[in-house]
């Protein structure tokens, strides 16, 4: 069971009012924001990776009844036990996404609450990511979808402009400091150090700087 509360924040933890939030998501971090917060992956967390080891050794016992009673007849006690045990696959599979969700809300609440003027996030390609078969799990998990629709909501609420940079914005590529494009970057180097002013900083955390700044981006709400 998860539990969500509202807590107004001081205002030394809010930002200023014409300032806005730069967001990048990623994978080994869920998100790196331009005022210096950081919100870690929730699918690297001890209780969600208990419970994913839990679900891989539900669905093996579930596929040996499959297997073992593909060309046999056991009757309706083995088909029963089999209704049992695909209910506690679906339940495990149910108590992880709830975990998900509602992290995602923490994480969209956590950003609302700061009061900025706006939010500006990337144009993710989240089916092109899910083509590469090393990280189409880890893509799948993080539920970047499912963010962007909370976070729509949210700020229509509390009247806050969301805005998008396009997919091919090199946020990443780009110095926070001087706007130097870095030609070569390779997802290996985890800092960023810029060619021309020699700044060096978080790979990510240079990008969601990027992304707040940025001047070409589309108003979603």
């Amino acid at each position: 069971m998860s539990v969500l509360c509202e807590v107004q924040l001081k205002e030394s933890e809010q930002i200023n009012d014409h300032d806005g939030i730069g967001v990048d998501l990623g994978i080994t971090e869920f998100a790196i924001c331009s005022h210096n917060e950081t919100f870690a992956n929730v699918n690297k967390t001890v209780r969600v990776k208990k419970l994913e080891k839990r679900l891989k050794r539900q669905q093996r016992k579930l596929s040996r009844s499959y297997e073992q009673n593909k060309n046999q007849k056991r009757g309706e006690f083995c088909a029963k036990n089999r209704q049992k045990q695909i209910l506690r696959v679906q339940k495990l599979h149910a108590r992880l996404a709830n975990i998900r969700q509602a992290y995602i809300q923490y994480v969209v609440s956590t950003l609302v609450k700061t009061k900025p003027a706006y939010i500006t996030i990337e144009d993710l390609n989240v089916k092109g990511m899910m083509k590469n078969r090393y990280l189409s799990k880890a893509v799948a998990q993080q539920n970047f979808y499912a963010f962007k629709e909370w976070l729509m909501a949210k700020c229509k609420k509390h009247g806050i402009e969301l805005r998008q940079a396009d997919g091919w914005y090199p946020s990443s590529k780009l110095c926070s400091c001087c706007g130097h494009k870095k030609v070569k970057l390779s997802l290996s180097e985890r800092t960023f150090t810029c060619d021309s002013c020699h700044t060096a900083l978080d790979r990510d955390f240079n990008a969601a700087l990027n992304l707040k700044y940025a001047k070409q981006y589309t108003v979603l709400m």
